[in-house]
């Protein structure tokens, strides 16, 4: 990976896009230059305040992406976070108004609280933060109906039909002001419910079910990502699929019971033509069996449902470790070949250098035949 400079982030950040990819790219990037948490953190904060409001729900993707996935080899990120979620939540309560981003990073913090992010009264002071500007507009109606109560009743002391009025006009607006909060309200939720609708459910492989907020695609873009969690080990992803093996829908002897379930039970037309009262108790102690057989099943293919949509998310988390895992493998390798590259490059270079050195064999005798030069034993003995 490249090396980490802020001019480097700050360009990455100003790439960054809504797409799964870009998103996990970049998460992985900052993860690997988790030493550098600090200016990080202080950077992305910055960069998320001057950038528009559709891509501050893409600061906060990647900022959650990090948060989860660094878990595993430290807490600095969580932490360093914590610092500056506070004033994030609070520059996006008093500078956004999307109903669409507000729920988005509602869902968020509900990911955050069922999964033991962060403490509990830090999220709600997230949330009130977040939704400061929706409180304020609320606190100024009503200070608002507060001094025109006021108003009206001084009116009232001088003319009597005229704060009737007055009081009648406030009271119409107040209540055309829930109305309209009411309606925002029950519109939000239908589109959450639309939304949880059209999407998979994610769930976390420790038995916590979450449903992972996507939102639909903005201008062509892919829908924005959102890990779902810290990836589970191979034992327990292996025992989850042993395990879906015993499942309902593959109880072929209960699916036979079902098929092989007589036609009266399920048409009403058939109780016109019971003649007697033994008949009808017969057929009603059908009807219970039945009854009794089908909720079992339904509730077994529910709890399937669940097993599966866990495993789905297991297997999503297992693969997203993988590739990463994958990643640091190949980048290891590259810098293993270099190093080989070098080796043998230098190993050439000696192996070269030896062959050009000269064989003292093959030197000429130059002592012509002459005696060996005496040693300094011979030398001392002749002075002697």
């Amino acid at each position: 990976m490249s090396a980490f400079t802020e001019s480097a982030l700050i360009k990455k950040l100003s790439e960054l896009n809504p797409s799964q990819q870009s998103i996990q790219t970049l998460s992985l990037w900052l993860i690997h230059h988790r030493k550098h948490h600090t200016a990080i953190v202080q950077t992305w904060q910055r960069e998320l305040q001057n950038v528009p409001e559709p891509k501050k729900l893409t600061f906060m993707y990647l900022a959650n992406d990090v948060i989860q996935n660094s878990k595993k080899k430290g807490p600095e990120y969580g932490k360093e976070f914590s610092n500056v979620l506070p004033k994030v939540f609070s520059h996006i309560g008093e500078t956004c108004s999307s109903e669409k981003l507000l729920g988005s990073l509602g869902r968020i913090l509900n990911i955050w609280q069922e999964r033991g992010v962060y403490d509990p009264k830090a999220i709600a002071d997230y949330r009130s933060r977040m939704n400061r500007e929706g409180a304020a507009s609320t606190a100024a109606a009503s200070n608002g109906s507060k001094s025109g109560g006021e108003s009206a009743a001084g009116h009232k002391h001088n003319h009597t039909s005229s704060s009737s009025s007055s009081g009648n006009s406030i009271s119409s607006s107040n209540n055309n002001n829930k109305s309209e909060k009411s309606e925002k309200r029950e519109k939000r939720k239908h589109e959450e419910r639309h939304m949880k609708s059209k999407r998979p459910r994610a769930s976390h492989h420790q038995s916590i079910s979450v449903e992972s907020p996507v939102v639909e695609p903005e201008n062509g873009h892919t829908p924005p990502y959102l890990p779902l969690g810290e990836p589970p080990e191979p034992e327990e992803l292996i025992k989850a699929l042993t395990s879906i093996e015993n499942s309902a829908s593959s109880d072929a002897l209960v699916r036979e019971r079902i098929a092989k379930l007589p036609p009266e039970i399920s048409e009403i037309s058939c109780i016109s033509k019971l003649e007697d009262k033994d008949k009808a108790k017969v057929l009603a102690k059908q009807v219970n069996e039945a009854v009794e057989l089908l909720n079992d099943y339904n509730a077994r293919l529910a709890a399937e449902m669940e097993e599966r949509t866990k495993l789905a998310a297991m297997l999503r988390d297992f693969q997203a470790e993988q590739k990463e895992l994958l990643a640091q493998a190949e980048q290891r390798l590259d810098e293993h070949k270099k190093k080989l590259a070098k080796m043998m490059s230098l190993q050439k270079e000696i192996h070269d250098h030896l062959s050009n050195l000269p064989d003292l064999t093959q030197l000429p005798d130059v002592t012509g035949g002459l005696a060996p030069l005496p040693s300094a034993g011979d030398l001392f003995n002749t002075l002697h």
